[in-house]
């Protein structure tokens, strides 16, 4: 089992910056990714941002040149830079991280945090 905590959402003006983190800690060693999803109210989540444990990236393209996901790995914590919000931002965000074992795909969520961009 993984847990993950959000922490850094808030509200914001458009253009303006906030900096989310997830916190991860339980079986860490069996992740082999981290990232971001989103959910606006009537919408389906989305991905963000995600980072696997070999570097790899992936952005949405609603986020590209924005939007900067990295990690600590000496912290068990994986970070969503977030610039140039735009009030379409507007989101609940929630840490993902999923492990692929001998079962399959296993998916764990944070509670999530919530992101409000002010035009």
């Amino acid at each position: 089992q993984v847990q993950l905590v959000e922490s850094g959402g808030g509200l914001v003006q458009a253009g303006g910056s906030l900096r989310l983190s997830c916190a991860a800690s339980g079986s860490i060693n069996s992740i082999n990714a981290m990232g971001w999803y989103r959910q606006a109210p009537g919408k389906q989540r989305e991905m963000v941002a995600l980072i696997t444990n070999g570097g790899n990236i992936n952005y949405a393209d609603s986020v590209k040149g924005r939007f900067t996901i990295f990690r600590d790995n000496a912290k068990n914590t994986v970070y969503l830079q977030m610039n140039s919000l735009k009030p379409e931002d507007t989101a609940d965000y929630f840490c993902n991280a999923y492990e692929v074992g001998w079962s399959g795909k296993i998916d764990y969520w944070g509670k999530g945090t919530l992101v409000t961009v002010s035009s």
